[in-house]
């Protein structure tokens, strides 16, 4: 069961992360602060409640007559007030009001046991001051996350470029370019984690570049040491009397040569030092001429005629590979199609496995039972190798309509230089 997954980027994740703990940190403090200055400002309220008490007793006990708002023996004088004037205490309450505004009361017991209360309301003055206080501390936690936000969506960005410029440089590797460094292509002044990243990329890089050539050099070693006994074998073949011992010992033989001259096409191929030699032909002229000296069973079909500037030698040598392994591993009919610079080459058979359609041609891999068990896996390597010279693009894909395999080779609009390079186009000066 194949799990969802939802994909964001670095860039975003980052200024999330950043908006979340800045909302956090907003709200708390907001709390924090609205919590602090109205119990500041009721504390403030409780005091000048007794301050006006102190002065409205005075007057009581002068007059005996309550004045100021003050009330004797009120019978709303809450049981907490009340309880204290019993013992002979001043104290302060403050309650909730019926509209969500704090009452603050103020009580002190006289001489004779009647107790002295005052009872006003929150004063809007300092209502008006906290609703304001809210309405900054609201706009100033909307404004950190927004900051936030925004500094995040840069510090992400940033990240975010230098990892995708590291991760084209790494695809580029991957596509055999071995000059390019992903530490150059991120560049940059800051140091962070996407440097060390980038090292190691290019150590590993490195690493995997010596043992290639390791590997090549080996290949070509022993390739090239194997074509003089090889060779000799079959010369000595050739000496034999005529029989069908012979015949297997030479077909062998002979079996042996191709292969030696194949892993060596392969090591020249991959030491990247071959060049094309150009020639303009008519390409589907080439294609039908070649087409039927390697493959005569084989139908060739030009929609439209091109001429190019191509290296025949080599066109040659990709056409008999692709219509070899078609022979080898599919059905007939086989199709050769040229369209314009595209060349089409067709088979019926149970099409290209997976691996090569995933990964490309590989050498000594030949795909599935059914469509290998012969060969070496070295006819489409080296067909590939030789279409990276001519500049040329090699892809693979099964027919959806009566299956088959299809190998198409786009040759290029400007065919490379003898020096491996393209050219220079020059557009015409107004």
């Amino acid at each position: 069961m194949r799990r969802f997954a939802l994909r964001t980027g670095v860039r975003w994740k980052i200024s999330i992360a950043i908006a979340g703990v800045g909302a956090l940190i907003a709200i708390a403090l907001s709390l924090v602060v609205h919590n602090a200055a109205r119990v500041s400002m009721l504390d403030n309220a409780r005091d000048v409640q007794v301050e006006r008490l102190q002065f409205a007793q005075r007057w009581y006990e002068s007059a005996r007559e309550p004045r100021f708002g003050t009330k004797l023996n009120d019978p709303a004088l809450p049981p907490e007030l009340k309880a204290s004037t019993e013992r002979g205490r001043r104290a302060t309450h403050v309650a909730e009001g019926p509209n969500g505004v704090p009452d603050v009361w103020a009580a002190a017991p006289l001489g004779n046991g009647d107790v002295l209360s005052l009872h006003t309301s929150f004063t809007d003055r300092s209502t008006a001051i906290m609703e304001d206080l809210d309405r900054a501390l609201v706009i100033g936690s909307v404004s950190v996350v927004f900051g936030g936000c925004a500094l995040g969506v840069l510090i992400g960005g940033q990240l975010s470029r230098r990892l995708r410029k590291a991760a084209t440089a790494a695809g580029k590797v991957a596509q055999g370019n071995a000059d390019v460094r992903v530490r150059d292509a991120i560049g940059g002044l800051v140091r962070d984690e996407t440097d060390e990243l980038a090292r190691a990329v290019d150590a590993m890089t490195d690493a995997l570049q010596e043992r290639l050539e390791a590997e090549r050099r080996v290949t070509a070693d022993i390739a090239h040491e194997l074509r003089t006994p090889v060779t000799g074998l079959l010369t000595a073949a050739e000496l034999l009397p005529p029989g069908r011992p012979t015949e297997l010992v030479r077909d062998r033989a002979q079996a042996m040569r191709t292969l030696v001259e194949d892993v060596l096409e392969v090591a020249r191929l991959d030491s990247a030092s071959e060049r094309a030699e150009l020639q303009e032909i008519a390409l589907g002229e080439f294609v039908g001429r070649r087409v039927r000296l390697l493959h005569p069973d084989a139908v060739v079909r030009v929609v439209h005629e091109s001429w190019v500037s191509t290296d025949p030698r080599r066109l040659e040598r990709i056409l008999g590979n692709l219509l070899g392994n078609a022979a080898k591993h599919g059905k007939a009919p086989f199709e050769v199609t040229v369209e314009g610079r595209v060349v089409r080459v067709r088979d019926h058979g149970p099409g290209f496995p997976e691996a090569l359609l995933k990964e490309g041609p590989s050498r000594f891999r030949t795909g599935s039972s059914d469509r290998a068990g012969r060969g070496h896996g070295l006819g489409l390597t080296i067909a590939a190798g030789q279409a990276r010279v001519l500049g040329a693009r090699l892809t693979f894909r099964n027919a959806h309509q009566n299956g088959g395999a299809i190998a198409v080779l786009w040759l290029p609009e400007h065919a490379p230089t003898t020096t491996g390079s393209y050219p220079i186009v020059r557009l015409p000066t107004k």
